[in-house]
Parts: C-alpha cells; sequence; structure tokens
C-alpha cells in the first residue's frame, strides 16, 4: 500500500507573527518557515505504518511555490521515500488544494492519505474534509490513534471529540488528519539530511493536473489583536464582584 502525505510550509511556531504594514497579510520575508506541526504528526504516523510493514511506500506531497521543495527536503529527510512538488501561489484556499490532491490521487493511486488536521498559518482546518468529499472517501478527522488492518482493508481511528473520544471504523482507501497526542515527530539526522539531496522531488503544474485555480473568498484586512490590559491587584472579595458586575458585565 502506498500512503499519500500532504505537507505544507508555515512560518515558524517560535516566531512572532508581525502584520504586513499595509495590512494585506502577515509578513513572510525573511522569517524563519518551516513545516507545519500537524503536517510533521501526519508524516511521521505515515513512516511508523510503512516501518510496521503496512505499507510499501510515502509519497510527501507539497502545493506552492517554488521554496516549497525545502519543505520536501525536510520529508524526506524524516524517512519519506519521494516527493511530489505542485507549482502554485502560496496563497491558496482549500478547495483549491483539495482538487489539486484529488488530481494527485487519481495518478498515484495511494491506499490512505494522511494530513495534518489544521494549518498554524490560517487554522482553516478543512482540506482533508474536502479531499475525503471529493473522492467520496471514508474520512477520520483529528485522529490521536490510528490501526490498520491490512487483511480486513480497514483503519480504526480514535479522534477526540468534546465528549472524549469517538472510534471509527473506516474502509481502505480513506482520508486521516491528524492531531497532536498521536505521535511525536523524529528529528532529521545530518546522515539522511544527506540523503535527501539526492532523493527525487517530481513536479506537476496546475495545468499538468487541469486544476483551475478560482475563490469565492478574498482577505480585506489582517490586523493584530488588540493587547491586553494590565491586571490589578484587589482589595477584598467585594470589590472583586462590583468589578466583575459593573465593568466587566460577566455576572
Amino acid at each position: 500500500m502506498k500512503i499519500m502525505v500532504a505537507i505544507k510550509r508555515v512560518v515558524d511556531y517560535a516566531v512572532k507573527i508581525r502584520v504586513k504594514p499595509d495590512k494585506s497579510g502577515v509578513e513572510t520575508k525573511n522569517v524563519k518557515m518551516s513545516m507545519n506541526p500537524f503536517c510533521e504528526i501526519a508524516l511521521e504516523e505515515a513512516l511508523r505504518v510503512r516501518e510496521s510493514g503496512l505499507a510499501s511506500e510515502v509519497v510527501a506531497v507539497s502545493i506552492g511555490p517554488v521554496q516549497f521543495t525545502e519543505t520536501l527536503r525536510t520529508g524526506l529527510a524524516m524517512g519519506a521515500d519521494r516527493a511530489i512538488h505542485v507549482e502554485a501561489p502560496e496563497n491558496i484556499y482549500p478547495l483549491t488544494i483539495a482538487k489539486i490532491l484529488k488530481a494527485l490521487v487519481d495518478i498515484e493511486k495511494p491506499g490512505l492519505i494522511f494530513l495534518g488536521k489544521q494549518a498554524i498559518d490560517n487554522d482553516q482546518n478543512q482540506t482533508g474534509q474536502m479531499v475525503a468529499g471529493l473522492l467520496k472517501w471514508p474520512q477520520g478527522t483529528f485522529a490521536s490513534k490510528v490501526v490498520l488492518d491490512k487483511e480486513k482493508q480497514v483503519a480504526t481511528v480514535d479522534r477526540e471529540v468534546d465528549g472524549g473520544i469517538e472510534t471509527l471504523c473506516l474502509d481502505l482507501p480513506a482520508v486521516i488528519t491528524t492531531d497532536l497526542r498521536l505521535n511525536q515527530p523524529r528529528y532529521a539526522t545530518l546522515p539522511n539530511i544527506m540523503k535527501a539531496k539526492s532523493k527525487p522531488i517530481k513536479k506537476f503544474t496546475l495545468q499538468d493536473l487541469n486544476v483551475e485555480i478560482k475563490s469565492d473568498l478574498e482577505v480585506v484586512e489582517v490586523t493584530e489583536p488588540p493587547k491586553r490590559k494590565s491586571g490589578v491587584i484587589l482589595s477584598s472579595v467585594d470589590e472583586l464582584i462590583d468589578k466583575l458586575k459593573n465593568e466587566a458585565r460577566v455576572i
């Protein structure tokens, strides 16, 4: 079985985000970029499935400008067998991403797709669900545990919901999106980083995949959240109740 993993290049989670002066988006020039943390978890899970003997190949896919190949090299250094880069503008929306992934699935014929549940740059949490919808495949989102049965061709997925843990049994092929507690991604070692430089990255264009970029959304303005006011020390419970009632108006 072949596993396809979608990965995204985002501003590193440790970087303090700055809004552009014209408020058109987030500043990404001269900013450290890295693989989306949820995508790292998705790739790690795919590698563990392959290492257990339940899959034969892991293919990493990224969609964006040429810089996204750097993130694919990181995925290859972690252990992916090969990579696919689809050249596209950086800021495209989940439905277009889903259509591109569907076109790649038609070419690659994977038995399982792993994605991070969301990207930390836009937090949209839509791509995995849209891919499953377009493919008409079963989906397990927010996975905190994944168990595959190769003989029965099913995947058992524990997913985190508000009331606890929900367990789903999915017929393969399927789409699974990964949550934080699924695993701890490995670090790429120096020898594997060097080996990754010689691993193949196949390139596609949107025209190759017959996908047209369309969007019904427009970002009007991006602003920083309001700064928090400094706290105050109160002298009594009565004063606290008064402020909660008359200023915060929460009681």
